[in-house]
């Protein structure tokens, strides 16, 4: 197992797993997510990885890429009420539904950890949808807790 920077080669890889997620999220909420659709289109792929404007990574397995996180910096500074703070936030997290668990997402998770220290981050954050019940577990198994909640009421 390789964990690596994403490159352009990697796209057609990405996008099956932008499906995927995309497919979970629209399983769990058809009224938010249209269906067949993914977060980034190629050109924009492309752009992220050449320009490095986010850090992008890859799981490969057997020359094959079986898992990606999109990952941004996130800096809280001059606040009134809040410390100045550094996070990394994942973006997103995906582990291809046939190579699910066989460690590949703790593995990435570890790494993503490493790095945030590595880079000066206080913390490491994402967002979970409350619809994802396996990813919100996962996550807990990572020893993630709630930092806090975003509520709704459908008019």
């Amino acid at each position: 197992m390789i964990i690596r920077e994403a490159e352009v080669r990697d796209i057609p890889a990405i996008n099956s797993l932008l499906f995927q997620v995309n497919m979970v999220h629209y399983k769990g909420r058809p009224d938010l997510f249209k269906k067949g659709g993914r977060k980034f289109i190629d050109n924009d792929l492309q752009k992220m990885i050449t320009e490095k404007t986010e850090p992008i990574f890859v799981c490969e397995e057997d020359g094959q890429v079986v898992a990606h996180a999109f990952c941004c910096f996130q800096v809280q500074q001059g606040s009134n009420i809040l410390t100045d703070v550094k996070s990394l936030h994942i973006n997103d997290l995906c582990v291809d539904e046939r190579f699910r668990g066989k460690g590949i997402g703790t593995a990435m998770f570890q790494y993503l950890k490493n790095y945030a220290k590595e880079t000066g981050c206080y913390n490491l954050t994402l967002n979970v949808w409350s619809l994802n019940k396996s990813a919100y577990e996962f996550y807990e198994r990572q020893g993630l807790v709630p930092q806090k909640v975003e509520m709704e009421t459908i008019l």
